[in-house]
C-alpha cells in the first residue's frame, strides 16, 4: 500500500514563479494522494469500461511525461522513457486484463515517479528565468520554462480528474 502525502495549498500571494512551482507541486502530490491506501491490485484496476485507465497506469504515465518535458525539453538530454520506449501506451498499459499487478512493481514505480519529480524540480530550478527556452525541442519548437509548468499543470489537473473517477469507482474515496 502506498503512504498519502501532505497537500498544501499554494500561497495566495506568491509570485509568477513560486505559484507556478506551488501549483505544479499540488498537483503531483494528489496524484499520489488518489493512489494512496490501494493495494498493488487495486491500483492497477480498470474498473471503468471500456477505458482501459487505471490508477497504476496514469502514475506510470505521468512519470514519463515528468521525463518527457523537463529532461528530453527543458534540459535538452537524449534520455529514455520508463514506460513509452516498450510500445506506444505502454505507460498505461502493463496489467494484465484482469488488473493483475505484482506486488514488487509498484513500489518500483512509485520510486521512479518520486525521482522524477525532484529530477524535473532541479531542472526547472537550473533556470534562472520562465522565459528561458528549452535547448530541447517540441514538434520542432522551443517551449518556454512558463509554457512547460503551465502545461504540466494542466496534464496533472485532467489526468486527477480522471484519478477522482477511478478511485471513486475502486473503493468510494471521494476528495483530496
Amino acid at each position: 500500500m502506498t503512504v498519502a502525502p501532505v497537500r498544501v495549498d499554494p500561497p495566495f500571494t506568491d509570485g509568477e514563479r513560486a505559484a507556478l512551482a506551488a501549483w505544479l507541486d499540488l498537483h503531483r502530490a494528489t496524484l499520489l494522494v488518489k493512489c494512496a491506501g490501494l493495494t498493488p491490485e487495486q491500483l492497477g484496476e480498470r474498473p471503468l469500461p471500456p477505458s482501459g485507465l487505471s490508477l497504476r497506469g496514469l502514475l506510470r504515465h505521468m512519470t514519463d511525461v515528468e521525463r518527457y518535458w523537463f529532461a528530453r525539453v527543458v534540459a535538452g538530454r537524449d534520455v529514455p522513457t520508463h514506460y513509452w520506449a516498450a510500445a506506444e501506451d505502454a505507460d498505461f498499459d502493463g496489467v494484465g486484463a484482469d488488473g493483475d499487478v505484482p506486488a514488487t512493481a509498484v513500489p518500483a514505480e512509485l520510486a521512479a515517479f518520486t525521482a522524477e519529480v525532484g529530477a524535473s524540480r532541479a531542472t526547472a530550478a537550473g533556470h534562472a528565468s520562465l522565459d528561458d527556452v528549452s535547448a530541447g525541442l517540441r514538434h520542432g519548437e522551443r517551449v518556454s520554462l512558463r509554457w512547460v509548468l503551465l502545461h504540466m499543470i494542466e496534464e496533472y489537473a485532467r489526468h486527477n480528474g480522471h484519478a477522482d473517477l477511478l478511485r471513486e469507482r475502486i473503493d468510494g474515496t471521494t476528495g483530496c
